[in-house]
């Protein structure tokens, strides 16, 4: 799969956001499940752990997954 820029500038930008807070969220998660031992948020928080970080490359390339595989998206 070949990293060509397939997003414009707006779908770079919520991307970027939407990374930011997946990473925050899963930080936050995983403090939580520190305290209080479930296993739900520690395996949200594994989920967003890998999502987060992944959405912030896509909107540093301007390339999106769904889009290179021919899935259609808003943005």
């Amino acid at each position: 799969m070949k990293l060509t820029r397939n997003i414009d500038d707006l779908g770079r930008k919520s991307r970027l956001i939407g990374g930011i807070i997946a990473s925050l969220c899963a930080l936050a998660l995983i403090i939580a499940w520190a305290f209080t031992g479930s296993r739900a948020m520690l395996i949200t928080g594994i989920v967003l752990c890998i999502t987060g970080p992944f959405m912030i490359f896509e909107a540093a390339r301007g390339w999106c997954a769904l889009r290179a595989m021919g899935i259609k998206t808003p943005r």
